[in-house]
């Protein structure tokens, strides 16, 4: 009958993983310290380091992965003058769906004179996932951020590729509420074969999007000096005080490596332990 419910349907609706984060970090005395955290479902945060200026924050997902019809919700604020870096246990796989889109929504609000270091590591799609994601920042007067997604089509090591699916993936950033940068990426479908195509990827199966805020074209000239010791093909460009590189390589470890070293040459810092694992 139109529009019933069957078991099947039940029994998967009802595993599901709905996972929440919300959490305040703020200046104290020179160091930065978490001052409000909420856990909910199946995320949770942790913070390894505390001993220095800048506090780090490692995103744990205890279901493992991400299924379709997950929803994963983080929403975290750096209070005024204190320093953040935001990273991830482990990359964040998206597994095959039966039917609806895995939903992760993310919003980060970096107050006056803070700095944000967004570097999760990398989701990783299976084939015929599903994956909606969006991303919202909101910067004060002031405010900077190093923001970087990766995202990996398959595990080449492994012989797989996503033949079908779905990656709707958009960006909006903000400065005091005035729009800053938007982008929306949508493949559907084929995605081997789009990527395939020499206007997307050219056969390339891993991406990335770098963005620094400020940026400018000192700095973009910068990470383009380093284009004759990339593994993959990197375009840095700059405008509106942001400097972007996109990054397309032909796995996760050649763009791991390519991110890396960018990073490493904007003089952020000690990148987060896990990146180096």
């Amino acid at each position: 009958m139109t529009g019933e419910v069957t078991s099947q349907e039940r029994v998967f609706n009802a595993n599901r993983a709905v996972g929440r984060i919300a959490f305040v970090v703020a200046a104290d005395a020179g160091k930065t310290r978490r001052v409000r955290v909420h856990e909910e479902g199946s995320l949770r945060v942790r913070f390894p380091n505390v001993s220095t200026g800048e506090c780090e924050a490692v995103i744990v997902n205890t279901a493992g992965g991400v299924a379709g019809g997950d929803c994963s919700d983080l929403d975290v604020e750096v209070g005024p003058r204190a320093r953040l870096s935001v990273s991830g246990a482990a990359a964040e796989k998206i597994y095959r769906t039966h039917g609806p889109d895995a939903e992760i929504s993310i919003r980060l609000d970096v107050k006056r004179g803070a700095a944000l270091r967004w570097l999760p590591q990398e989701t990783i799609l299976f084939d015929r996932a599903r994956m909606t994601r969006r991303i919202d920042v909101e910067l004060a007067e002031g405010a900077s951020a190093v923001l970087a997604e990766a995202i990996v089509f398959g595990r080449s090591a492994m012989g797989e590729a996503v033949n079908e699916g779905k990656l709707s993936d958009r960006w909006r950033v903000r400065r005091d509420g005035k729009l800053l940068f938007a982008e929306t990426l949508n493949l559907e479908g084929a995605i081997a074969q789009q990527l395939s195509e020499k206007a997307v990827a050219d056969g390339g199966v891993a991406i990335a999007t770098l963005l620094v805020i400020p940026g400018d074209d000192t700095v973009a000239a910068k990470l383009r000096a380093l284009e004759d010791r990339f593994s993959g093909e990197v375009g840095v460009s700059a405008w509106n005080g942001i400097a972007v590189a996109r990054f397309c390589a032909r796995d996760g470890a050649c763009l791991r490596r390519d991110l890396v070293m960018i990073l490493n040459a904007l003089d952020l810092g000690t990148l987060p332990r896990l990146w180096s694992n």
